[in-house]
């Protein structure tokens, strides 16, 4: 018989949240206890442990060669490059150790995570692409995370499609090619400055548009050709608007974002939620999904509830950024092509496995760190399978014991500084607060500062006047000051884009895509249109949640409003 809702204090914030009768039969499901922690609490713990994109230089401690790496030179661990990593020249379970009865469980975990050696950047079957994080079966791909199966995309996050020939991408679900600043797209083709658009070709500076072919400066098009400015036009007339705009200067390009960025937030109808081929859903950019609540940035995804960036993934709650047809994962982050995985860290082809940071290609582990290809693994230390099971289950009554069962790793058991993590973007906390929850703070700075060899008052202004020698340059991002370069491979894509020089650092550029994307939060909130349709006259009194917080400027409507505007 099921439970019904309870109401509980979470010990970290002490606030109030109800945990619902399905989170009690999933709980049942995994044999683990209920949260002690709030929603919001699990996912800054999950948020306190990817660092993402902040990335350092250091030799790798197996081989001595220059690594890129998420780890400062100034971290305690060792660390080896991804070729090392994964090689037969060291062995994780070299490092086993018996459990202390007698002692707290996260204490020996600690201890143990310091002597394995962590690999410099998680990527793998990729060729020349030694800037990616968290990404797979790529080729040719320069500042990329969580980017899978591409060719000759830069400075891209999470590209889930076949994509090639792009740059400044951020989640595309489906293929992109030769595109550059586009979002939340899929099925598109030499399009720049994009966010919504599906099965696009040739538009520019569009928000929202489907099906559509050669636009301008518009948004809520579907299935159109030649329009500009949300203005239909022959294709002599809008070849002649277009014709008008130098799209090879910056100072052109600057003034179009800004009327970009006024048609989206100030002139264009937003969905409530975007949420298409699904049913029972609730949060933010989801589709062909069911039956999940507070997911977010999830695609083919059911049975499912407080995760985000999840595609492909069935029967899980309280997971970050995994996928890949992984089922009945709970409380962790970074797992891909998971069964049956709880409490655990950057896994990837698991099953079965409990309290794991960085393993892969294993099943029944407990504890473990950094193993590859084990079974019947605690502590790193080899087990048979009879005495694996009765062993991890004498560990579980000691943490319950402990009070450290069922939930997922301490803030203080992160290997990063709560400023280098992608929780510093959706989450943020000043250093006192952060420091306060027994988080970390790195004090080195990523990057360089004051080492710039051109300004950018005097970067050309159009890309036709630019020649291949900028690539020996050192530029100063116009917004955080931070030095940044131009690789040839971006150079040539500028030139084929006829897109001018960017004045901003990447970081600033990824930034800058987040903050026109909703937070991954939801508000309760009353429909906005206040025209005559079928369903009512006047104001709508539909009311909805949605990731449109109340102060913020964009035209919300509700579903049956927006279809009847804009499809």
């Amino acid at each position: 018989m099921s439970r019904g809702t309870e109401v509980k204090t979470c010990q970290n914030c002490k606030h109030e949240f109800a945990i619902e009768p399905e989170d009690f039969d999933f709980y049942e499901k995994m044999k683990v206890p209920a949260p002690t922690f709030c929603p919001e609490c699990r996912a800054l713990r999950r948020h306190a442990w990817r660092n993402e994109r902040v990335l350092y230089r250091r030799s790798c401690d197996l081989c001595g060669k220059s690594t890129v790496t998420i780890y400062s030179p100034n971290k305690p661990y060792k660390v080896y490059c991804p070729p090392c990593w994964w090689s037969d020249k060291w062995s994780a379970l070299d490092f086993g150790a018996d459990f202390d009865f007698k002692r707290p469980f996260f204490e020996q975990f600690q201890e143990l995570q310091s002597k394995i050696p962590r690999i410099a950047l998680l990527t793998k079957n990729s060729i020349n692409s030694e800037y990616t994080n968290h990404s797979n079966n790529n080729k040719d791909c320069y500042l990329c995370f969580a980017v899978f199966d591409s060719e000759n995309i830069l400075y891209a996050t999470n590209v889930w499609g076949k994509s090639r020939d792009s740059m400044e991408l951020y989640r595309m679900t489906d293929a992109a090619e030769l595109c550059y600043e586009c979002s939340d797209s899929a099925r598109i083709y030499q399009c720049q400055f994009g966010n919504l658009l599906r099965d696009c070709t040739d538009c520019l500076y569009c928000f929202d548009c489907r099906g559509c072919q050669h636009c301008f400066l518009s948004s809520n098009l579907r299935n159109k050709k030649y329009v500009f400015k949300n203005q239909q036009y022959t294709k002599e007339e809008y070849d002649k608007k277009i014709a008008d705009y130098d799209l090879a200067s910056h100072k052109v390009r600057e003034k179009l974002y800004l009327e970009y960025k006024d048609l989206v937030v100030k002139k264009t109808v937003h969905r409530f939620a975007v949420t298409e081929r699904s049913v029972n859903v609730s949060g933010n950019m989801i589709t062909d999904s069911k039956n999940c609540k507070f997911v977010f940035d999830a695609d083919k995804v059911e049975d499912t509830k407080y995760s985000v960036v999840c595609p492909d993934v069935k029967d899980c709650m309280d997971v970050y950024h995994f996928g890949f047809q992984s089922e009945l994962v709970y409380e962790s982050h970074a797992l891909i092509h998971a069964y049956n995985v709880m409490f655990s860290h950057l896994s990837y082809d698991d099953s079965h496995i409990m309290y794991c940071d960085s393993c892969h290609n294993s099943e029944n582990l407990f504890g473990c760190v950094g193993v590859i290809k084990g079974n019947y693994v605690i502590f790193n230390k080899q087990y048979s399978k009879e005495d694996y099971g009765v062993l991890k289950d004498k560990i579980i009554e000691h943490m319950k014991k402990t009070k450290e069962y069922g939930e997922f790793f301490p803030f203080s058991l992160s290997p990063f500084g709560y400023n280098e993590t992608q929780g510093t973007i959706y989450m943020p906390r000043s250093k006192k607060e952060a420091l306060a929850l027994g988080m970390k703070w790195e004090e080195l700075a990523s990057g360089t500062f004051g080492k710039e060899t051109i300004s950018p008052e005097n970067i050309p202004d159009s890309i036709i006047d630019v020649s291949e020698n900028i690539i020996k340059e050192a530029f100063r991002c116009i917004e955080c000051n931070r030095n940044y370069n131009i690789v040839k491979a971006e150079f040539d894509l500028y030139r084929r884009f006829i897109a001018p020089i960017p004045r901003r650092c990447p970081q600033c550029r990824y930034l800058n895509k987040i903050a026109l994307r909703p937070p991954r939060k939801l508000w309760h909130r009353q429909c906005m249109c206040n025209k005559d349709h079928t369903h009512h006259t006047g104001q709508c009194t539909n009311e909805f949640e949605t990731s449109y917080a109340p102060d913020r400027p964009e035209i919300v409507y509700c579903e049956q409003c927006y279809q009847q505007e804009v499809v």
